[in-house]
């Protein structure tokens, strides 16, 4: 029989590409590229449902980001796992994975919008190959119920324990006009997602009542922080009520991740690339803000509006009390140092520019307008000048003293660059 000279290189040819198909990148070129928008994708699903207000949405960015990176990664495996890490076939969809995490996870956190993860991620399962999207799907599965376990139990649900501290100078007493108590007192005793406790990066202890520090600092809030202020510039009340969320339905904690997916789109980065970047920058800031949350509840210094109005009782010749002294935007319920927002915005910034190798970025960032308020755009020239912004918007808001911001800019720092000394480290 004549035997077709033909059949060895056509056997060797399908032999090479079974074999390149049993490797993620081989799956990859016979599937659909992995699509790096899945991650923004459902950041924006998220920011759609989550709390408006309170201290609860970092929780859920950094969950959902550590679980579609941990999925991602354990199919491509180019970075030290977050937390997790499960068997995946050669043939799993790291995008598929991704979508799945995600689903799972906000499913768990927001049953209400169940038809909507679940619309959205048929959508995406679609444009995957079946045979590279179902093994996607168990991987994802896998990494978000090991999420889901870890954060189950880690306090963030506790009975809030009260606080309340003698009416001396300079304690935290409640604020008008709710005069209710403190409020996410258990945020200091639950689990961080990065940090040993919530007292690694804990600011040094706020200036004392007499000092000229604190009258400088003092003085300042009360001449631009004021509901009424002349020295306000309409420029600064623009930043007090957009970073308050008063004209605008954009949330900072939107703000910053809006800035990681328009740079990630800008510098094309790769599906695994851009979850790992909105893992560093969710799990900073949750890990941020638990750091200065956790300060006001060790030093309980009162508010601006408490300090105004009883500044005769401070023992500082250079402060004077206005008894009817009342901020622009309303005091949160809970101690003044240090500040929440400045954490927010020093947790995020640095987060960027030890992912980039470089603060110096230039970027806009858009709140959209509300209540009949149009919308608003912001040029920066680096990740550091809009979280300068953040931090300024609460003194001009009179709810928080500089020394306030300083501290949280100082410590807040230190959390991304634990983050990103310790967790998803390339491989070598």
């Amino acid at each position: 029989m004549h035997q077709n000279k033909l059949f060895p290189q056509v056997a060797t040819r399908m032999a090479a590409v079974v074999a390149l198909l049993f490797t993620s990148a081989g799956a990859q070129a016979y599937g659909n590229k992995p699509d790096a928008e899945v991650i923004p994708e459902w950041n924006a699903l998220l920011e759609s449902v989550v709390p408006a207000g309170g201290l609860s949405p970092p929780r859920y960015y950094a969950m959902l980001h550590v679980a579609m990176f941990d999925a991602v990664n354990s199919i491509e495996r180019g970075y030290g796992r977050y937390r997790f890490s499960v068997w995946a076939s050669p043939l799993a969809s790291p995008e598929a994975a991704a979508a799945q995490a995600a689903h799972d996870v906000l499913v768990d956190q927001f049953p209400a919008s169940k038809a909507t993860f679940d619309t959205a991620l048929a959508a995406r399962l679609a444009s995957i190959p079946p045979f590279r999207a179902k093994p996607g799907s168990d991987v994802g599965k896998a990494v978000a119920a090991a999420v889901l376990a870890w954060r189950k139990n880690d306090g963030w649900a506790a009975a809030p324990p009260p606080f309340v501290l003698p009416p001396i100078p300079g304690n935290y007493q409640p604020t008008p006009p709710a005069f209710g108590p403190p409020q996410f007192t258990q945020f200091p005793t639950t689990t961080p997602f990065a940090l040993l406790t919530p007292t690694q990066y804990l600011p040094r202890h706020p200036p004392a009542l007499n000092s000229q520090e604190y009258a400088d600092d003092f003085n300042e809030v009360k001449r631009l922080g004021a509901v009424g202020s002349t020295e306000r510039t309409a420029e600064q009340t623009q930043l007090a009520r957009l970073f308050a969320s008063t004209i605008t339905s954009t949330v900072h904690w939107g703000v910053w991740n809006h800035v990681a997916r328009d740079t990630a789109r800008e510098q094309r980065l790769s599906l695994i690339e851009t979850a790992r970047l909105f893992a560093l920058i969710n799990v900073s800031i949750h890990d941020g803000v638990q750091t200065s949350h956790t300060s006001k509840f060790v030093y309980g210094l009162w508010r601006p509006v408490t300090a105004i109005q009883r500044a005769d009782e401070d023992q500082n010749p250079l402060t004077d009390a206005d008894p009817a002294w009342l901020p622009l935007i309303t005091t949160p319920p809970y101690p003044s140092y240090s500040g929440n927002m400045a954490c927010v915005g020093a947790s995020a910034a640095r987060a960027l520019a030890l992912f980039y190798d470089t603060d110096a970025a230039a970027f806009s960032v858009t709140w959209k307008g509300s209540a009949g308020n149009p919308d608003v755009t912001r040029t920066y020239q680096g990740f550091w000048q809009l979280a300068e912004d953040q931090a300024n918007a609460r003194v001009y808001s009179g709810i928080h003293y500089r020394f306030d911001n300083e501290a949280s800019q100082a410590t807040c720092v230190r959390v991304p660059e634990y983050v990103f000394a310790l967790y998803m480290r390339p491989r070598h």
